[in-house]
């Protein structure tokens, strides 16, 4: 007769309260995230004067990786029109740096 490794009685508490693992694993409630529009703007506006600065696109892919993909994360916060407007801008110069 073998005796299994191990043993737990009916009875036996839980280790980990009723539900097996508790809160463990419950989920979290979201958090709002509302950004200060301001520096939302400034952002923007930074990175929109340092496009018009350059001459010429330059080569380095990392920072026009970036670009590409922090501004329009930074537009969905503002207003519809007031982020399409910045959206123009930001597309007229890249089809400017692009043709430079």
């Amino acid at each position: 007769m073998s005796l299994p490794l191990c043993h737990f009685d009916n009875d036996q508490h839980d280790l980990f309260g009723v539900n097996g693992q508790g809160e463990l694993f419950a989920p979290t409630p979201a958090r709002a995230y509302k950004p200060n529009l301001d520096k939302v703007r400034s952002r923007l506006n930074a990175i929109l004067a340092e496009a018009r600065a350059a001459k010429a696109m330059s080569g380095d892919f990392d920072e026009h990786s970036l670009y590409r993909a922090a501004f329009p994360s930074l537009l969905r916060h503002l207003p519809d029109e007031e982020a399409a407007r910045y959206a123009r801008e930001f597309e007229a110069e890249l089809v400017r740096l692009e043709a430079a």
